[in-house]
């Protein structure tokens, strides 16, 4: 049975996700890990996903955090974390690829003593995952690869949604990047902290362009950008 005395905290971000947000929630309720704490930092939606937390979601969650202007998933990201009480800290995306269901194994690791850190590589072990395109699968192969090389980590999915973390190891992180940087900057982070990473395969329900899917090849520069800042000149 799932040892359940380390709560966890679920931080949310959200940007215009009216169509997924009510459900994701949802998800998270009804995850096998029982002890949480479901954080959603509203990051200025202005599709109604703002209105649907201010009223009918308010009180679902344990807080709602909103963005006065948009900023960007690593700037959410950093005031959920900030606002986090639980032991470990998850990140969720408030789309329905990534699935709570598989929370009891992200966070096993931890509760056993042996992680500091774990991620959910969508590209490591036999769980089902959506085919789609095959430029992203390249290019998250890219980065991944030269984020290794200069962090000395043999990860296969740096820029996984799921990281779950112990909360003193992420909350002792100062997080700089507003965007989709948050993933390689946190990683050259860690590894300069010599904590203990493991990594669990996961399913993935990719979304395509016209589901919602916001990264592009702007952020994929980014990165590559924040890997080389972080790593050589942090």
């Amino acid at each position: 049975m799932q040892n359940y005395t380390m709560k966890l905290s679920v931080i949310i971000p959200c940007f215009n996700e009216r169509k997924t947000i009510e459900l994701i929630i949802q998800k998270v309720k009804s995850a096998p890990y029982k002890n949480t704490e479901i954080i959603v930092v509203d990051d200025f939606s202005t599709d109604g996903a703002r209105e649907i937390l201010q009223n009918k979601l308010a009180s679902e969650v344990d807080k709602v955090i909103f963005h006065d202007m948009n900023r960007g998933k690593g700037a959410a990201l950093r005031s959920g974390i900030q606002a986090a009480t639980g032991e470990m800290i998850i990140i969720q995306d408030a789309d329905l690829e990534y699935d709570p269901a598989q929370y009891p194994k992200l966070v096993g690791p931890i509760l056993s003593g042996d992680a500091d850190v774990v991620y959910g590589s969508r590209f490591m072990g036999g769980e089902a995952h959506r085919v789609l395109y095959f430029w992203h699968r390249m290019g998250n192969g890219f980065l991944t690869l030269f984020s290794n090389m200069l962090t000395n980590l043999n990860l296969t999915d740096m820029e996984t949604c799921y990281k779950v973390f112990r909360r003193e190891i992420i909350q002792s992180i100062n997080i700089e990047e507003n965007r989709f940087g948050f993933e390689p900057e946190i990683t050259a982070k860690i590894a300069k902290k010599q904590c203990r990473i493991y990594e669990i395969g996961i399913s993935y329900y990719g979304r395509t362009y016209d589901d919602g899917k916001k990264i592009g090849w702007r952020d994929g520069v980014r990165s590559l950008y924040c890997i080389i800042k972080y790593n050589l000149f942090r």
